[in-house]
């Protein structure tokens, strides 16, 4: 595949390493248009990508603070959706090139990726895709390439697709409306992210149509991503939750004994954005995967 010509920002790379809500947000020049994103923390680069009209303000910052205690951690905006410009892609294989790409400016030649729902997908034809480049796959609260056969409920499409969110829309979306626990982790996680003075733009609704068609391409697999995670040798950990509204922790279950590296963690009384409700929890699972599971390649 062609690589893009991609070109150095002026501005050097700023970091924070205790406080995500106060990151400043920063474009990485790649051609025509620019990748929005911010970086806090020290340590091996650590990409994360987003979920369904996510942008660069819906990570809970706690879970990013607790990661930039060992990580240079990086959120971003794929082309074209929230502050980054360009044309959105029409493609999985887009989306995950946005992520090399981003690497390129920031001259990491290999990257701990991770993502959330959506950001997945993302993360896994990165993955397999771009191999060379990974250290550690890490997923929460997604599903395997191809067709899956445990789909999501009709409450999260009732809900995903208002145009905007109250508590209670999020508590369905990313909590377990049915726990305690949970509920008021929804409550504290909102109180977090909203803390942020500096705020990114939404992704315009008419955009949202992106969305679907990365999500069509990677259900029908053209890039044969599923056959791939069985025979990687990349440490690919999964973090879901007991009452996954969107993504099914069965759909992994069916591949067990087939994922040679794939670890699964499932937390109760959780549902979409377990670490949002566990934020340090789930970014020590995540260290302790790295420490111990090494790359064999």
């Amino acid at each position: 595949m062609k690589r893009a010509n991609i070109f150095l920002t002026v501005t050097a790379l700023q970091t924070d390493a205790t406080q995500a809500v106060n990151s400043k947000t920063q474009f990485a020049q790649i051609e025509d248009y620019k990748i929005a994103y911010r970086s806090v923390g020290k340590g091996e680069p650590f990409i994360l990508c987003s979920r369904f009209r996510g942008n660069l303000d819906d990570w809970d910052p706690a879970f990013l603070d607790a990661l930039a205690t060992k990580y240079q951690v990086i959120t971003f905006n794929y082309k074209g959706l929230a502050s980054s410009t360009g044309a959105p892609h029409s493609n999985i294989l887009g989306f995950a090139k946005d992520v090399v790409d981003l690497a390129d400016v920031l001259g990491f030649k290999k990257i701990i990726v991770g993502g959330w729902s959506l950001g997945g997908w993302v993360a896994q034809i990165v993955t397999t895709e771009f191999s060379e480049r990974i250290l550690h796959t890490i997923l929460i609260g997604t599903k395997p390439p191809g067709k899956v056969e445990y789909p999501l409920e009709e409450i999260f499409i009732n809900t995903a697709y208002k145009p905007d969110y109250t508590i209670e829309d999020e508590t369905i979306l990313f909590f377990e409306p049915k726990s305690k626990i949970s509920s008021e982790a929804a409550i504290q996680s909102h109180e977090r992210i909203t803390e942020r003075k500096e705020k990114d733009p939404k992704v315009k609704p008419e955009l949202w149509e992106f969305y679907g068609k990365c999500h069509d391409d990677y259900a029908n697999d053209p890039y044969n991503s599923r056959q791939k995670i069985m025979s990687t040798n990349i440490p690919i950990l999964v973090i879901s939750a007991h009452h996954e509204v969107c993504f099914p922790p069965e759909n992994w279950f069916e591949l067990n004994n087939k994922l040679p590296t794939t670890q699964l963690i499932i937390i109760p009384q959780a549902g979409h954005g377990p670490h949002h409700q566990y934020p340090k929890m789930v970014a020590d699972y995540i260290d302790n995967f790295i420490q111990n599971i090494k790359y064999d390649g």
